[in-house]
């Protein structure tokens, strides 16, 4: 006995059942649940905390960092500044001494050896009614400028005659001054004295009229302080 087919199922319709009234269809798709208010709240908590806590690291290094680098300059700085670095092994470095300040060489002076008394006369011999002028000079002999006292408290114009003294210009002076003069190096500073032939006796004491230096050669020397020219000889007649 021969058998029927089975009747197929209309286009356009999905079976949902089999013959024996079975689930032929797949597993229903499962419905999304949307999380709570409250679990939207604790998920916001912990991305904040989490952002904190990496905000924090982040500052930490930077001021860690900035602390070295501040340390690494003002070493850098110290050193460029001329610090002595310490030794180590507890060894305190010895300060360099300072070196000694130039002392500035005083100016210089002139040498007052070079400083020379010379005596003249005008002539080497006079008549008799000729007045002998005497001549004192001081000449600097250096390289330099110097101050010499040519006043009358320094000077004096001494005639001698042999052992015997005849004049002096100092016995009877009425005043004695200084005059400091610079003398430029090779040049003079002349004094003249116009001698009477009159005869002096220290302290200016008074003498018989008349008395005067007679014929003969005499001697004159000038003395300026301590220094003494050589004698200079003339003739009276």
């Amino acid at each position: 006995m021969k058998k029927k087919p089975a009747a197929k199922a209309p286009a356009g319709r999905t079976a949902g059942k089999d013959t024996a009234g079975k689930n032929t269809a797949g597993p229903r798709p499962r419905t999304v649940r949307k999380p709570s208010p409250a679990v939207y709240r604790r998920r916001r908590l912990f991305a904040g905390g989490a952002l904190l806590l990496v905000l924090g690291l982040i500052a930490g290094g930077v001021a860690t960092v900035s602390a070295a680098v501040s340390a690494k300059t003002e070493q850098v700085a110290s050193t460029e500044g001329g610090s002595t670095p310490q030794p180590t092994g507890g060894q305190t470095a010895a300060a360099p001494s300072a070196s000694p300040s130039a002392t500035p060489s005083a100016s210089p002076t002139c040498d007052q050896k070079l400083v020379t008394v010379t005596a003249a006369t005008n002539k080497a011999s006079y008549g008799p009614e000729e007045k002998p002028v005497l001549t004192l000079k001081v000449t600097n002999g250096g390289k330099l400028p110097c101050k010499v006292n040519i006043g009358t408290s320094q000077m004096e114009f001494l005639v001698t005659s042999g052992s015997d003294r005849i004049f002096s210009s100092g016995d009877c002076q009425a005043s004695s001054d200084d005059l400091v003069k610079t003398i430029a190096p090779g040049k003079s500073e002349t004094a003249n004295f116009p001698w009477s032939r009159s005869r002096s006796v220290q302290g200016c004491e008074k003498i018989s009229e008349g008395s005067s230096a007679g014929s003969g050669y005499y001697v004159f020397i000038a003395k300026l302080g301590a220094k003494v020219s050589p004698p200079a000889v003339f003739q009276l007649n």
